[in-house]
């Protein structure tokens, strides 16, 4: 990981980013919060800010945000009172380090700050087939496109090609084309120039450039407009990018990898995805099985789920009972391995025996999985396919009941767009415009959940 330390490089601080050094991070260091927020606009990445808690931390967060720069922040100082960390955490700060540092501390930070430990847990053999694909290909320069459900794990194989590959030691830069709106996204990817547009104060630095030696990975690439694809396709062929604004064009080495949980080929076909583009992204397609066809997988994944739940919340760790285990393998898993991961933090949390028990285990409307038996479950979805069916659908227009079901939908899925929209089988783009409707009509529409894309 990336760290960018803030501050005057006294004896403790300078102690604390050899630490971070040593525990595997790459350290630089600037003296103050301007000089942090031009470093990061002019394309010096960042996975996180180490920043002296007497600068003006919240001053700096907002920026970042300013320059739509969203880099996670823990704040360090010696001999700082209670009062000084609080108010740290309060200026927006995810934690709080005192000096002189300890190294154990350092190194934990760092791996919960940044989330970087994400292995890949594969037992499954449909899994293991598609990671040997991977294995094959990752020394290669090709570009790959990453194909499957939502929640899948492609962002996790993404990274596993990345660290596998020849520029591992390179930025490894992930863009989420759908959560960034289409006015904002060409400037992130490609940067601009000062004066560009309203509000362009400085030259910014786009993920292109950032990436430049390293891998970038284009995030729910369907969800790009189709001026953006010509733009980037002309990227990937000529090895170059105009920056907004700019009057030349920039040299860029990195490699591609794109993702998407659309079927790319009907998207050709519908008009809304440019057929040479995708042949220049599907060099070699890795597509992964949904979590309900590798079953393998879901107690290795569960147990990892629990280690690193457990961990995090300082509760012991409880092997999953025997019923835990059955239910958690008989269960669809429409949400994939992310809804598995949310499952099973709750269950850390609500377990109270010696084991993990199956009223633990909890969906996202805290109903409890139904039962391993195929005869009861069965007999349960009939059910629930019956009460469905008797709703009061009859005399609701067509426009009616189509909004009923995003908005239940919606609420299923607490909030989170992505989710929302896989399982309507509709893009991001149409859920937001539905909601954007809704809203303006007075409806009440389920906040996003943290980290969802906004509507």
């Amino acid at each position: 990981m990336r760290l960018l330390v803030v501050g005057k490089l006294n004896g403790q601080l300078s102690s604390a980013a050899k630490l971070a050094m040593t525990a595997g991070a790459k350290v630089s260091h600037v003296e103050t919060i301007e000089a942090a927020t031009h470093a990061l606009r002019a394309g010096q990445g960042a996975d996180l800010l180490m920043v002296d808690y007497q600068l003006d931390i919240r001053g700096l967060i907002l920026a970042n945000e300013a320059e739509r720069i969203r880099v996670p922040v823990v704040a360090c100082g010696v001999a700082a009172d209670a009062a000084g960390a609080a108010a740290a955490i309060k200026a927006g700060a995810k934690e709080f380090i005192p000096l002189p540092p300890d190294a154990q501390l350092i190194a934990a930070v760092l791996a919960a700050v940044a989330d970087d430990n994400r292995p890949m847990v594969v037992n499954d053999p449909a899994m293991l087939n598609v990671l040997g694909l991977a294995d094959q290909v990752a020394g290669s320069e090709a570009s790959i496109l990453i194909t499957g459900e939502s929640g899948a794990g492609k962002e996790v194989i993404a990274r596993y090609v990345h660290q596998k590959s020849r520029r591992a030691q390179k930025p490894f830069i992930s863009v989420n084309c759908a959560a960034i709106p289409e006015n904002l996204l060409e400037s992130e990817l490609f940067g601009h120039e000062k004066g560009a547009f309203t509000g362009a104060v400085a030259r910014r630095i786009g993920k292109f450039e950032e990436a430049n030696g390293g891998t970038l990975l284009l995030d729910e690439i369907s969800e790009m407009d189709a001026r953006l694809q010509a733009k980037l396709l002309r990227a990937i062929q000529e090895r170059e990018i105009d920056r907004v604004g700019g009057a030349k064009p920039v040299k860029v080495d990195i490699r591609i990898l794109a993702t998407s949980n659309r079927d790319l080929i009907q998207a050709v076909k519908e008009g809304t995805f440019r057929e040479d583009l995708l042949y220049r992204l599907n060099v070699v397609n890795l597509k992964l099985p949904p979590l309900r066809e590798r079953p393998g997988d879901i107690i290795a994944l569960a147990e990892h789920f629990v280690r690193k739940y457990a961990a995090a919340n300082g509760v012991p760790e409880r092997p999953l009972s025997a019923e835990a285990r059955r239910r958690l393998v008989a269960h669809r898993w429409p949400g994939n391995v992310r809804e598995l991961e949310n499952a099973m933090h709750r269950a850390v949390l609500l377990a109270s025996g010696p084991e993990i028990e199956e009223n633990a285990i909890r969906l996202p409307d805290g109903q409890p999985l139904a039962s391993a038996d195929p005869h009861a479950r069965t007999a349960q979805v009939a059910s629930l396919a019956a009460e469905t069916a008797t709703r009061g659908f009859v005399g609701q227009t067509v426009a009616e009941m189509e909004q009923q079901l995003i908005l239940d939908t919606l609420e299923h899925c607490l909030g989170n767009r992505t989710h929302a929209a896989n399982i309507l089988g509709i893009s991001i783009r149409t859920l937001r415009n539905k909601l954007k409707e809704y809203t303006e009509a007075g409806v009440p529409v389920p906040a996003p959940q943290m980290g969802a894309s906004a509507a």
